[in-house]
């Protein structure tokens, strides 16, 4: 198992709304993410500029291996309003480069 990060960027003005989102996860998202061996997964949020930093250990796959799911689409498609997003609605992430750890 392997530890990832990435940032995406919410639109101003929404972090009580995405925090909401989240904290009602279809249970569905959440069975893939466990499935495909996605554990131990935290979102911050930078609320001065709006940026969400996210790390999670990986298994076979991320979170952001999985968008060819249907239900990864819809969720994609539901938070597509509240985020930057690409064409396909999934969010614009940038994957961040590990530069230190400590255990």
């Amino acid at each position: 198992m392997s530890k990832i990060a990435f940032k995406m960027k919410l639109m101003p003005g929404f972090q009580e709304e995405y925090k909401r989102r989240h904290n009602a996860l279809w249970p569905e998202v959440k069975a893939l993410l466990k499935e495909h061996g996605v554990a131990d997964y935290t979102i911050f949020l930078d609320e001065e500029t709006n940026t969400l930093f996210a790390v999670q250990q990986q298994g076979d796959s991320s979170s952001q291996d999985l968008g060819d799911y249907p239900i990864v689409k819809k969720w994609w498609a539901y938070m597509a309003d509240i985020m930057e997003t690409n064409a396909d609605n999934s969010p614009v992430s940038t994957p961040l480069k590990t530069v230190f750890h400590l255990d």
